[in-house]
């Protein structure tokens, strides 16, 4: 066998299986061989022995298998390995592809004993993928199937006719099976595809050791180009045609070996065929490759030397298939373009002239970027000049923003009208901004241990930056119309642009990272010349770059008082604006999932009435009377123009209380007041739903006589039928009706499909007409939730007009906003509004209550209430 990169280091060991068959017997033998290859495995520096070991070990098994079923006496038959198989290369739980190959169809017998074969194989709980296939079936299938000619490729005789199998490889080899141009093309493309799959991104946290961008089927393209067209048995030849030098050779092989151990190991957790590093498996994969350290530091420590990984292969791959579509498809005569003494466009790409430049001038290094920024044809970086860069960035045993040089070229680029699009993310790839922002280099590979990032940390800071470049483009103005009106008016977005690179710059180490942050922004900014002013700006930036996020989605906006001291922290229009670029970008680039309209509505709410109050003086409070007074006006236009009576309606306004008309829009007024007219006091509960998304969600409005279990059981049906409340006015008339408006969403962060309302409106009547027949629907768990458990945490803000505003944190377990408001329930306090917010595992709510008595809770009822959740949540699903 020949492994694709090294030579394995010793003989392959001599294997002997049990004789004659005996299906027991067999799998002791198997299990003993998992047994010893598992504490092989422990401590061990290189897992390419045991992976060579393990194919050598099936082989001999399933020769013997073979033997013993009358196989290896038919004529004209072969039992050969291909894929990963094929290249000697077997994890404990990697699939065993075989083709049985013959040169004409098989007589019955001959299929009988064949499938005996299989069976055997399958009784014994190998993975094995089969296929029985003449000559001629492989030529043809291989021809249709790039997939399939690549198998064949790499197949191995295993044991059999050996002269079958050579004319299957001499017709493999021939000129009209896959020339070695159309099977380039193909295996690009399928890595482009592939790439594509994963959002060209090998940095999320749970990531595909095989699949992702820089696993091990990059390495593969390497290796399946190099042999179709150079016919290379392994990388080490390519070295001697001056594709590889050694050293990058050896780089390969220690990535290579590094992405062994990790599946090797991953297999042997997970005992199955799964690729993904998942949350559940990560620590202990991590301690069977021998990383210490308390609680994460273990996954982190590998994680790191993961991605660090995945960045080698991706530069090699990248480079060394630059160099192959030169050979192979004639590219090299590309037309070159001076652009300057030092550099030229070659095709679309940028090289270097002068070799060891980079290294002798660093600023160079900058000079490269500022090219692309400049000339938007550039579309990457040419092999060679990429080698440069690998090179001189290794070599390097300075900052590069410790050069006066280097400093005015990176403002340069920052202020560059494209600077922060394809130079910032090819500076990110390649590490230059590792090279040139220490803080940077720290939170390379960074993990983030919850399940709302997606991303490590500089992924997701690389994300951010490019959210915030985007937010010109029509598609992001349709997403974002806020955004892309504000952006152009900015006048200092180089500002902005470095809030975005440091705002998470201090994660990871100990203390808040936002006030740590902001201290080394202001150093940065101060370095680069820039004025104190404009330093200060970028630090508060990163100071408060969570701050609007956490105003507009767990506080009461509706409250003038919370919009005030609000204001009373950003105090300018400016700070306004480059906050919300901020924020909004910060969101969207934790995952893809996790913006919504919702989120955008309340933004854009606190964002105008902000700005309203900055605009007024802060000396002028916000006037609650003027906005009940004009909502109160707009609703009544709106209803007497429907010939509603005006004497009806200020009939029924009398019973409601000056809080409804605060905290409701004149639109939602007259909807509502429109409905209970008809209604009539009838004695069924009257259920609203929103034809169309309002404030970003679909709002439920629920009118009927109070009742201290409503908003328990208004909560169960909304679970029952799987929807995310994130908003709950929860309000009474003075004669004891609730007007309670609850704003949902579906799971995927739309609102509520108008069929689905069709269920959901008599649902919820039915609940509320007779709650004892209401049956709880606990939604299950999912896998990645299983892995997490959140300390809940109770916090009482200082009260508001004789109210009591409760912060919690806790666990995100199925049926818990179902289950607090049983608490408070329980405790006899009555629920004015809620906000629910959920963050990954955790869920972030407020909830503002008071007594029956329509007062706050006083110190007694405070620590009664928080013992009460402590208990009930903390035996939550999840909780370790």
């Amino acid at each position: 066998m020949t492994p694709y990169i090294s030579e394995p280091t010793k003989e392959l060991p001599q294997v002997t299986v049990a004789s004659p068959l005996h299906l027991p017997q067999l799998k002791g033998e198997l299990q003993a061989f998992n047994e010893q290859q598992a504490r092989a495995f422990e401590g061990i520096e290189e897992a390419n022995e045991l992976i060579f070991e393990r194919a050598g070990f099936m082989d001999a098994l399933l020769t013997q298998i073979w033997q013993q079923l009358g196989l290896g006496a038919v004529n004209d038959l072969s039992l050969v390995a291909v894929g990963g198989y094929g290249r000697g290369e077997l994890h404990p739980k990697s699939d065993i592809d075989l083709l049985i190959l013959s040169r004409d169809l098989l007589a019955d017998s001959t299929q009988s004993a064949i499938s005996e074969f299989i069976t055997l194989l399958w009784d014994l709980r190998l993975e094995v993928g089969q296929s029985v296939r003449t000559v001629d079936d492989c030529i043809h299938l291989g021809l249709e199937d790039i997939t399939i000619a690549t198998n064949l490729i790499e197949s191995r005789l295993i044991c059999g006719n050996n002269t079958v199998f050579v004319e299957l490889k001499h017709r493999l080899h021939k000129s009209d099976f896959w020339p070695s141009q159309t099977f380039f093309r193909a295996k690009r493309d399928e890595q482009k595809e592939r790439h594509s799959h994963y959002l060209d991104n090998g940095y999320s946290l749970e990531p595909d050791i095989k699949s992702n961008p820089g696993g091990l089927r990059d390495l593969h393209t390497i290796y399946w180009v190099a042999r179709r067209h150079f016919g290379a048995a392994n990388l080490l030849e390519m070295t001697v045609e001056n594709y590889l030098t050694q050293e990058e050779y050896r780089e390969l092989s220690e990535c290579q070996n590094f992405l062994w151990k990790i599946r090797f190991a991953l297999h042997l957790v997970t005992k199955r065929a799964d690729n993904r590093l998942l949350f559940d498996f990560q620590s202990d994969v991590a301690s069977k490759l021998g990383f210490e350290g308390k609680g994460y530091e273990a996954v982190e420590t590998m994680m790191k030397e993961f991605y660090r990984t995945i960045r080698r292969v991706s530069e090699l791959n990248e480079m060394l298939l630059q160099h192959f579509e030169e050979s192979i498809l004639g590219h090299d005569e590309a037309e070159s373009q001076d652009i300057d003494e030092h550099f030229q466009l070659k095709g679309k790409l940028i090289n270097l002239k002068t070799p060891g430049l980079f290294f002798h001038q660093p600023e160079s290094i900058l000079d490269l970027f500022l090219h692309m920024a400049d000339n938007p044809q550039i579309k990457g970086v040419y092999a060679t000049t990429l080698r440069e860069i690998r090179e001189s960035r290794r070599r390097l045993t300075y900052w590069l923003q410790d050069f006066p040089a280097c400093r005015s070229k990176f403002i340069a680029l920052l202020k560059h009208p494209r600077g922060m699009g394809r130079p910032l993310t090819l500076m990110h790839k390649y590490g230059i901004l590792a090279s040139y922002i220490p803080e940077w280099s720290k939170i390379l590979g960074q993990m983030q241990f919850d399940l709302f990032h997606a991303y490590t940390v500089d992924e997701h800071t690389h994300r951010l930056i490019k959210y915030i470049y985007r937010y010109p483009t029509e598609k992001s103005r349709k997403v974002h119309p806020i955004c892309g009106e504000i952006f152009p008016t900015i006048k200092q977005p180089e500002l902005l642009f470095l809030g975005a690179i440091f705002h998470d710059i201090a994660k990871g180490r100990r203390g808040d990272h936002s006030e740590l942050g902001a201290v080394d922004a202001k150093e940065f900014c101060l370095m680069h010349d820039f004025s104190e002013k404009e330093a200060e700006l970028v630090s508060w930036l990163v100071k408060n770059h969570l701050v609007m996020s956490v105003t507009a989605q767990r506080r009461d906006i509706q409250d003038p008082e919370v919009v005030s001291e609000f204001a009373a922290i950003v105090k300018t229009k400016e700070r306004l604006n480059n906050l919300l670029l901020l924020t909004v970008a910060d969101i969207c680039a934790t995952n893809d999932d996790v913006w919504n309209s919702w989120k955008g509505a309340l933004l854009k709410d606190l964002y105008y009435q902000t700005l309203h109050y900055i605009q007024q003086g802060h000396e002028q409070p916000v006037s609650v009377r003027s906005i009940i007074r004009q909502n109160k006006q707009a609703a009544l236009d709106k209803l007497l123009s429907k010939a509603f009576c005006h004497s009806t309606i200020e009939n029924l306004w009398r019973r409601f209380k000056a809080d409804y008309f605060l905290r409701h829009t004149p639109a939602q007024i007259a909807w509502h007041c429109e409905y209970i007219i008809q209604h009539n006091n009838e004695p069924k509960p009257l259920v609203l739903i929103s034809k169309n998304a309002s404030r970003g969600g679909t709002e439920i409005f629920v009118y009927s006589k109070d009742d201290h279990s409503l908003f328990a059981t208004v909560v169960t049906e909304l679970t029952n039928k799987n929807l995310n409340i994130h908003d709950a006015t929860i309000l009474t008339s003075k004669d004891g009706y609730t007007l309670d408006t609850f704003v949902v969403l579906e799971p995927d962060g739309s609102p509520v499909a108008v069929d689905r309302t069709q269920q959901i409106k008599p649902a919820i009547v039915k609940a509320l007409v007779d709650p004892q027949a209401q049956v709880k629907r606990i939604p299950r768990m999912s896998r990645q939730m299983r892995q997490f458990s959140v300390k809940t945490q109770v916090n009482f803000l200082p009260d508001r007009n004789r109210r009591t505003e409760l912060e919690l944190t806790a666990f995100d377990a199925p049926g818990l906003l179902a289950k607090i408001s049983e608490i408070f329930q329980q405790a006899n306090l009555v629920l004015h509004n809620a906000k629910i917010t959920t963050i990954g595992e955790q869920v972030e709510d407020l909830f503002i209550l008071t007594t029956q008595e329509n007062q706050a809770l006083d110190k007694a009822q405070q620590v009664s209430l928080k013992f009460a959740l402590d208990q009930a949540l903390d035996n939550a699903p999840g909780k370790t």
